[in-house]
């Protein structure tokens, strides 16, 4: 039968959220529902909220988290009940076209649960990104359920269900970055964070980490940036001569852009070597516009990536990421800033607009009724 818990609700765009009532339907064919132990607050969530992704209100946030499956629909085989996983938002298809010519990182046609979550009164809810983890329980399709050791905390493995994987995929998979390379990141929230984190691991031998905030900047030191500019003041011309200056006058091999504007599009372009590498992660708006001379494009050479999802496979890589952190190789918990409540959400949303936090995850008890 369906649960009534409780979860975070936007209802109107630039509302303060609720913590209302949540009915859960059963799964269905291809469904599970998961006990959700741990969620972290994404900016994702607050463009949601502010309307920035679609208008379909009321939405369930809450979206990179980790929990234990509960029940499963009919069909379920890859996960069972008692299983820990982390939820993913490309549950990918198998059939579309990017999925036949072996490359199921850009599947098109990802999957979602059919059934709806709703309010009491039967309106149906927008889950952010297919998920809604900002509940006790929630319904996802099975295959955005990825199996994980159990004995992981879920509020460091439910970081790689988004901001971590993202970024960290940026530089692992999608750049990729090659041992010995020059690696710049601009932007040193969670992503960016993450990004260096990624830089450090695949052997970068420099990791330049640019920001406006000294505190963010103290961060990306911690987690193994090399150099630090701060970029307060800059202009776009500063901040790619200060990359240049940290890589012998060249350019970096790579660089990361985890803000996702015009202009740190443009540092990330011309802050490069000639044929180096421009990964874009983060995430504009849709009125951006973005104006680059196509000569420089053709007489510089080289890529211009952008990242989805960090171009990660779940099944391939949360497990293996989560291997690296219990060995001692990815700090991982360095990211989990504070653990909130379900009631704090929309504090954690100001603490994350000031600055102030790699993440805030919301802990849960994820065996409720």
């Amino acid at each position: 039968m369906p649960h009534t818990v409780q979860g975070i609700v936007s209802r109107a765009k630039g509302a303060p959220v609720e913590l209302v009532d949540i009915v859960v339907p059963d799964p269905g064919p291809g469904e599970a529902v998961v006990d959700v132990q741990a969620c972290g607050v994404c900016h994702t969530d607050l463009h949601y909220r502010e309307g920035g992704i679609t208008d379909d209100y009321p939405f369930l946030l809450g979206h990179e988290a980790a929990g234990v499956v509960s029940a499963v629909g009919d069909g379920v085989t890859h996960v069972a009940v008692g299983d820990t996983v982390v939820l993913n938002w490309r549950a990918v298809c198998g059939e579309c076209r990017a999925c036949k010519r072996g490359e199921p990182r850009y599947c098109f046609n990802t999957h979602n649960a059919a059934q709806p979550m709703t309010l009491p009164d039967g309106t149906p809810l927008s889950p952010a990104l297919g998920i809604g983890a900002f509940c006790e329980k929630t319904l996802v399709h099975a295959g955005q359920c990825t199996k994980v050791d159990p004995d992981v905390d879920p509020a460091v493995a439910g970081l790689l269900g988004c901001g971590v994987m993202a970024g960290l995929g940026a530089a692992v998979n999608t750049a990729p970055v090659r041992r010995g390379q020059t690696v710049a990141v601009i932007g040193c929230g969670g992503v960016g964070c993450a990004a260096v984190a990624g830089a450090v691991l695949a052997g970068a031998r420099r990791v330049i980490a640019i920001d406006l905030d000294e505190s963010k900047l103290a961060r990306a030191r911690d987690l193994g940036a090399t150099h630090t500019v701060c970029s307060a003041g800059m202009t776009e011309d500063d901040v790619v001569a200060a990359i240049r200056a940290q890589t012998d006058g060249v350019g970096a091999d790579v660089v990361i852009d985890a803000v996702g504007r015009p202009e740190t599009w443009r540092q990330a372009f011309y802050g490069r070597d000639l044929a180096g590498t421009v990964v874009l992660v983060g995430v504009p708006t849709p009125d951006m516009q973005l104006s680059v001379p196509l000569a420089d494009v053709f007489g510089r050479g080289g890529a211009l990536k952008s990242s989805w999802y960090g171009d990660c496979l779940p099944e391939r890589d949360f497990p293996a990421l989560l291997e690296l952190y219990a060995r001692g190789r990815l700090p991982l918990d360095a990211f989990v800033s504070e653990r909130i409540g379900l009631g704090d959400v929309e504090e954690a949303f100001a603490t994350m607009q000031r600055g102030e936090v790699l993440r805030s995850v919301v802990v849960l008890d994820g065996d409720r009724a």
